[in-house]
C-alpha cells in the first residue's frame, strides 16, 4: 500500500490543500496519536495485556478476545510422557523453537522432579536454536546451542538439517502451539523419526463470550483491524464464527472493510487459506505489530478539505484540524454516509436508511444531525440543502492528491 504517512508531531496547517494539524490561530493543535479514534481487536491469550497497552499507548481502543487458553505446562500429562520418553531413549538432534517454551520446559521439568536428569541429556545431544532469545535461555541453563541461524526461520533450520542428513536420526521438535507447515513431515520423508515436544498446548476459551462480541464487532463494522499472534487463534476464531453460522460475514469483513494483521507468515496461514489478504511485519514481534497498524490505520483514512477545514474519519472518532473529535454511532453513521460521495447532497430518507434503530421518522435524522454538528464542533462541515437533505461542505478546488489521495 503506498499512502502517504504524517510523522508524529509533524507542524501542519488548515488551509485545503495543505497538510491538517494546527488550529486555525496558527499555533499547533493538540497532536492526535496514530491510532486515536481505532478499534483494535486482540486475539491473543499470551501476552495480550502486553499488546493491548502498547496499542492504548497509541491511542487505540483495544477489544480483547482471547481466542484459545493455554494449558499451564505442569499439568500437562503429554508433555511429562514425552519428556520421560526423551529421558530414557536419547534424540540425537533437539530443535528449540522459543525461549518461554523452552524456558517452561525446563520448568515443568524439574517440578516432576526430572528437572536434572532432562538438562543432563539435552547436553548430550546436539542443541539447535532458532533465534536470539531461545539461544539466550538455552544458555541460561546451563547448556550450548551447536547452531542458530540468523534469519529465525525455520526454513533456514529444515535446510541445515536436511543437508547434513536424518536418516535414522531421532530428531526432537519443540513445539509452540503452531503448525509448523512442512517442517517434520520434510524430516520424515529424510528419514527421521520425529519427536514432537508440545511446550504449551491450545485449548478452547473457558469463557466464549469475549469472543462472540469480537465476531459480533468485525461483522457489524465495530472494528477497525484484528491482531492475530498465533495461527491456532485466527483457526479458532473462523472455527466459531463456522458454530454460529456466520463464518461468511466472517471472511468477507477481513477481506475488506477489517485490516488483519499478524504476527508473521506461520499465524496468517489459517487466514490466507480462507484467502484473507494479511499484513504481516518484517520483524515477527509485537512492537513491530504495533508499528505497523500506526502505519497502515491512519494511511486508509482519506483526509477530506471540508468548509476550509480537513476532516478525518477514524473508526469512531473523527479528526478536525488534528483534534480528536468522538462522535457517537448515529453521527457517525451519518457522517460516513456524507463521507462516501463527498460534497453530493444525501436525503433525508437516504440518512435514515443508516441511522441506527431510527425507524421511519426523518426527525430523527434532524436530531442526529443536531448532535453530530456539536461532537464536531464546526457546525458549518455539513450543510443543510432545505427540502434535499445534508451534504459535508467539500472545498471542491482543493488541491488533495498529495495529502490523502481524494479525487
Amino acid at each position: 500500500m503506498h499512502h502517504q504517512q504524517r510523522e508524529h508531531g509533524e507542524k501542519e496547517r488548515t488551509e485545503p490543500g495543505t497538510r491538517p494539524g494546527t488550529d486555525p490561530g496558527g499555533g499547533p493543535g493538540p497532536a492526535v496519536r496514530p491510532l486515536d479514534g481505532f478499534t483494535v481487536g486482540v486475539t491473543a491469550a499470551r501476552r495480550a495485556e502486553e499488546l493491548g497497552a502498547l496499542l492504548e499507548r497509541r491511542g487505540a481502543q483495544v477489544l480483547h478476545a482471547p481466542a484459545l487458553r493455554i494449558v499451564p505446562l505442569s499439568d500437562d500429562t503429554e508433555l511429562l510422557a514425552v519428556t520421560r520418553d526423551l529421558i530414557g531413549h536419547a534424540p540425537d538432534i533437539v530443535v528449540a523453537t522459543t525461549a518461554i517454551g523452552f524456558r517452561g520446559w525446563i520448568e515443568a521439568a524439574e517440578g516432576w522432579g526430572l528437572g536434572e536428569a532432562l538438562l543432563a541429556r539435552l547436553a548430550g545431544v546436539e542443541l539447535l536454536a532458532r533465534g536470539p532469545k531461545v539461544r539466550g535461555a538455552i544458555r541460561a541453563a546451563g547448556l550450548t546451542e551447536k547452531w542458530s541461524p540468523a534469519s529465525e526461520s525455520m526454513a533456514e533450520v529444515l535446510d541445515r538439517l536436511l543437508a547434513e542428513g536424518v536418516a535414522g536420526r531421532r530428531v526432537a521438535v519443540q513445539l509452540h502451539g503452531e503448525p509448523l507447515p512442512g517442517f517434520v513431515e520434510a524430516l520424515r520423508a529424510g528419514g527421521a523419526e520425529v519427536v514432537g515436544v508440545p511446550v504449551y498446548r491450545w485449548m478452547p476459551p473457558e469463557d466464549i463470550g469475549p469472543v462472540d462480541r469480537l465476531l459480533d464487532a468485525v461483522t457489524s463494522g465495530g472494528l477497525d483491524a484484528v491482531t492475530f499472534t498465533s495461527a491456532p487463534a485466527a483457526a479458532s476464531l473462523l472455527r466459531r464464527a463456522a458454530e454460529r453460522g456466520i463464518r461468511d460475514e466472517l471472511l468477507r469483513a477481513l477481506r475488506t472493510e477489517v485490516l488483519p494483521v499478524c504476527v508473521g507468515p506461520v499465524t496468517a496461514l489459517p487466514l490466507q487459506a480462507e484467502d484473507v489478504p494479511t499484513l504481516q511485519p518484517e520483524r515477527f514481534r509485537l512492537g513491530p505489530l504495533v508499528q505497523l497498524l500506526c502505519r497502515e490505520l491512519p494511511g486508509r483514512v482519506r483526509p477530506l478539505p471540508v468548509a476550509g477545514r480537513w476532516l478525518e474519519i477514524r473508526g469512531h472518532a473523527v479528526v478536525v484540524d488534528a483534534e480528536l473529535r468522538p462522535v457517537p454511532p448515529a453521527g457517525m453513521a451519518l457522517l460516513r454516509s456524507l463521507a462516501r460521495r463527498p460534497g453530493w447532497v444525501v436525503s433525508r430518507a437516504d440518512l435514515l436508511r443508516v441511522l441506527p434503530g431510527a425507524g421511519r421518522d426523518e426527525h430523527a435524522v434532524e436530531t442526529a444531525m443536531a448532535r453530530l454538528r456539536v461532537a464536531l464542533g464546526a457546525p458549518k462541515l455539513i450543510q443543510t440543502v432545505v427540502k434535499r437533505g445534508y451534504r459535508l461542505s467539500l472545498d471542491p478546488h482543493a488541491d488533495t492528491d498529495k495529502y490523502g489521495g481524494a479525487s
